[in-house]
């Protein structure tokens, strides 16, 4: 694991003044790291089950109502628009951990600078396709590797 510091001043600025809304109240984010020289799926296996486990043990520690993710380290467990096709349901599910309420406003930012959606990836922000009322306007050596991240929030009032 390794834990990122937050707070001090990132706390000063509105999770919706920029894209990036962990600011208030996430004391770190965490990262979840396995390393394995073995290049055999079997070990693969093992070592992500491991990660998981430890992933699902946090989830009493880590942010709630979405379980908040990093968009630098994409985490395609979280959900992904496959198949070159890109669909606003589908990327709410991660764009909500990544972008929280600032998702529905980044939506309507890439319909105007991207309509076409030119520019994706499996996780990225889709343009509006047909249904505008669709979003909440409110809001705007071989070494494998696996990482994926959280943030944690200490809950005092946990019992």
């Amino acid at each position: 694991m390794e834990w990122n510091p937050y707070g001090g001043r990132m706390s000063e600025i509105s999770e919706s003044e920029t894209p990036f809304p962990h600011r208030e109240g996430n004391l770190f984010l965490i990262q979840y790291l396995g390393y394995w020289k073995e290049d055999k799926a079997e070990t693969a296996h093992r070592y992500l089950d491991l990660i998981s486990k430890m992933y699902q043990e946090m989830t009493p520690f880590v942010s709630k109502n979405p379980r908040e993710a990093f968009l630098n380290y994409r985490d395609l467990d979280l959900g992904a628009n496959m198949g070159n096709q890109t669909n606003v349901e589908t990327a709410r599910n991660y764009g909500s951990m990544y972008f929280k309420e600032n998702f529905d406003r980044l939506v309507r930012v890439k319909t105007a600078v991207d309509p076409r959606n030119f520019f994706k990836n499996e996780q990225s922000i889709p343009p509006l396709q047909s249904d505008p009322g669709s979003l909440n306007t409110e809001n705007e050596f071989k070494m494998s590797h696996f990482n994926f991240h959280q943030y944690f929030n200490l809950d005092i009032n946990r019992s």
